[in-house]
């Protein structure tokens, strides 16, 4: 069937295809940079190991992403053909998850790694915390593994049980409805990003909390320290993510609204938001590393 695009759809394709592109280009350069950094040193710290992680699952999502988009507007029909919309929804819910989870690791490794706590708990992560990373990641990735399977059944009830065959433009609306069971679905990956997102927050009080004791004793002595720097930068960098991860977390709100209700909402609006996270975090990411960004000023 010819493919005929409104100017809705074609304004969609141009500023997702954008977005993506950046973002590939901005993770892929994470990614070769601590690469060739590891090569040549033979050193691979904690931070490097999630960072590498993270650009590696943000820019592997963001190519299946582009190509889905891709077939979606121009052979709208094919990606309905079994069990091809399935693979894509394992592959993409699975990697979304990591990138949510590893970000969430990367804050609390941030906390560790910079508060300054007398707890024996606390004192014990800081002191192991480098042969924790290796399995919070894997950690990760099971928790990623969950949600890909739940991202795999959803799509198979939706697409062959409730969808309307009239609607293949991805960009145009989300018209399928979900019965009880798919909105249990939604509700399970609803408390995995709820949960993600209570634990940045909760490490960025302790770090907050750690901050304001470390000032009150630098204020007594007039002093202002490297360990201060340190605190301010993190919170700034989990303040943004927290930003940004709620304009991303907006986006399955819209896709719940859509599915949920009797209104239909562009998936133009809804893929922006969802598109936030992978691109403007892992820019923040770069600026806030002094290698990433040394790196990132050489090649402009």
């Amino acid at each position: 069937e010819k493919f005929n695009a409104t100017s809705d759809d074609a304004m969609a394709f141009v500023i997702i295809t954008l977005q993506t592109f950046a973002g590939m280009w901005i993770n892929g350069f994470i990614v070769s940079v601590l690469c060739v950094a590891w090569v040549r040193k033979k050193i691979f710290n904690s931070n490097e190991k999630i960072l590498l992680f993270l650009g590696c699952c943000r820019f592997v999502y963001l190519c299946i992403m582009c190509v889905y988009s891709f077939m979606s507007m121009i052979f709208p029909h094919c990606i309905y053909v079994h069990p091809i919309p399935q693979i894509f929804s394992y592959i993409l819910s699975f990697l979304d998850s990591s990138n949510v989870w590893v970000s969430a690791c990367l804050c609390g490794f941030y906390c560790i790694k910079i508060a300054n706590f007398q707890h024996t708990f606390f004192i014990y992560l800081k002191v192991k915390i480098d042969r924790i990373v290796p399995w919070l990641l894997f950690a990760s990735v099971l928790l990623a593994q969950v949600t890909g399977i739940i991202g795999y059944d959803l799509t198979d009830r939706t697409l062959f049980q409730n969808i309307n065959s009239t609607d293949t433009i991805l960009f145009r609306t989300l018209s399928v409805r979900i019965d009880e069971h798919i909105f249990l679905m939604f509700l399970i990956i609803a408390f995995k990003s709820t949960t993600a997102f209570m634990v940045v927050v909760f490490f960025t009080l302790l770090l907050l909390f750690s901050l304001w004791r470390h000032k009150r004793r630098m204020q007594a002595n007039s002093m202002r320290n490297l360990n201060m720097d340190a605190h301010i930068k993190a919170i700034k960098s989990i303040l943004l993510f927290i930003c940004i991860y709620s304009i991303s977390f907006t986006g399955f709100i819209l896709i719940l609204i859509s599915s949920t209700t009797k209104k239909t909402i562009p998936m133009f609006y809804i893929l922006i938001f969802h598109f936030a996270l992978p691109v403007l975090h892992s820019l923040i990411l770069i600026f806030s590393n002094p290698k990433l960004k040394k790196a990132l000023l050489r090649t402009l």
